[in-house]
């Protein structure tokens, strides 16, 4: 894990959504703790719940998709079996056909950020994969989540 403090947003009020994930003991690795692949997962979960859940978007048969271009994640502290991860989400950058999500992953019941990370999606014609404009109603949702409070 790593041993620097987190460079994004470190606290849950930095989040304005959240995915409560129950780990199972296939997420586990022989070192008895999370394996490193299951964050991104877990990023991206969070994400797409925020995106069809609660924003009502048609990933699966809307004319416009999201693909992502780029992610990270940073490692501060690990999960180990039976924790329950909350996922938050916020939005740094919303523009014309990207947007930039930063997600923190908690400990339920605990403040203490364990990962930080970033997903860029780029939003693109389903038929043609070329950049589109993000839809007026999911913009205005993922506008909910723009925190003009954090410096990133």
């Amino acid at each position: 894990m790593s041993s620097t403090k987190p460079t994004l947003a470190e606290s849950r009020a930095d989040f304005g959504y959240f995915l409560s994930i129950p780990l199972r003991w296939n997420d586990m690795d022989p070192y008895r703790h999370l394996n490193n692949a299951r964050y991104y997962a877990f990023f991206d979960s969070v994400i797409m719940h925020y995106l069809t859940v609660s924003g009502g978007f048609d990933l699966l048969d809307g004319p416009v998709v999201p693909f992502t271009v780029e992610n990270s994640c940073r490692f501060h502290r690990g999960f180990t079996f039976p924790d329950v991860i909350d996922a938050g989400l916020r939005v740094a950058r919303l523009g014309n056909s990207s947007v930039r999500y930063e997600m923190g992953l908690f400990r339920a019941g605990d403040n203490e950020i364990y990962a930080t990370g970033h997903f860029v999606d780029v939003f693109v014609e389903r038929e043609s994969q070329q950049p589109q404009a993000i839809p007026d109603a999911l913009r205005a949702h993922l506008a909910l989540l723009l925190n003009p409070t954090l410096d990133v």
